[in-house]
């Protein structure tokens, strides 16, 4: 990985690959850094297209010049849509999906685009899935909605959820709506099966636990309108409704085995056509 500028502060990295379709990402990126008074990271991946072990030293300057090209148009028009502070570049040479991977783990937030449909690909999945800082995933998008819709479900790695919510809000002067789909009898433990069969109870223990949950962030951000929902309903059907009114879908990591983000917020990354933060918090890495 060829780094063109020094790391020397926490920076917002930005995957960048020079399209239309990324110019809504850069902007959110732009926007991140600016409101976290962080330099940001300008980050271009180059793709080797021959077979490994093929070498041609003049192609490879040829593509390794454009990448720098790209890089530069990405600092100049960051730095028209006024990024505060240092603007870097960062140029790697591919599998993008690695190359990406190990740039974010020196970033505080990782912003990525994932094109104008939102049927993303396995980038824009792998790298959520694996990092351990949060990732925003922006679509091209237009005129969001001032508000902040954070799911969660009250349990353990919750509180990175809410917090990393709360916190966008405030920074941004939104609105944050926070909901939980509590019907889940797949996703509990066997003594709380009998839940569902008495979704009077099931409502009230949960409501208790998400009150729970939610009140230190109250305390600790006075400032941000919020709203509270609890529903009776499976939590890609609750998240899909308040999505069509979010500016920025908040979601946890609560997968395991082959699915590190768990099907929720795979589901929701590949539907929504809104931003959406993965927040790591319930991964166990080895």
């Amino acid at each position: 990985m060829n780094g063109e500028d020094g790391i020397q502060r926490p920076h917002v990295l930005f995957g960048y690959d020079g399209t239309r379709e990324d110019e809504g990402a850069l902007r959110w990126a732009v926007e991140e850094a600016r409101a976290r008074d962080l330099d940001l990271m300008i980050f271009h991946c180059w793709h080797w297209p021959y077979a490994s072990g093929h070498e041609d030293p003049h192609a490879e300057a040829i593509r390794r010049r454009a990448g720098e090209n790209l890089l530069a148009q990405g600092v100049r028009r960051a730095r028209e849509l006024g990024a505060p502070g240092t603007v870097r570049r960062l140029l790697a040479r591919g599998p993008v999906e690695d190359a990406l991977l190990e740039a974010s783990a020196a970033a505080e937030l990782t912003v990525i685009g994932s094109g104008e449909h939102p049927e993303i690909g396995a980038t824009t999945l792998e790298v959520p899935a694996t990092v351990e800082r949060p990732v925003i995933v922006v679509p091209e998008v237009a005129d969001l909605p001032r508000r902040v819709v954070a799911g969660t479900d009250a349990a353990e790695g919750c509180s990175a959820v809410l917090g990393f919510a709360f916190e966008e809000a405030a920074l941004r002067g939104w609105d944050l709506h926070i909901v939980y789909g509590c019907w889940e009898p797949a996703a509990v433990a066997e003594d709380e099966l009998g839940l569902f069969n008495d979704t009077e109870l099931l409502e009230k223990k949960r409501t208790a636990e998400l009150e729970e949950a939610v009140a230190p962030w109250l305390e600790r951000h006075p400032e941000v309108d919020v709203t509270v929902s609890l529903m009776l309903e499976r939590p890609c059907e609750a998240l899909g409704r308040a999505a069509d009114g979010a500016g920025l879908l908040v979601l946890g990591d609560r997968g395991t085995g082959p699915d590190p983000l768990g099907a929720t917020s795979s589901a929701m990354l590949r539907r929504a056509a809104v931003p959406v933060a993965i927040i790591p918090g319930r991964r166990s890495r080895a």
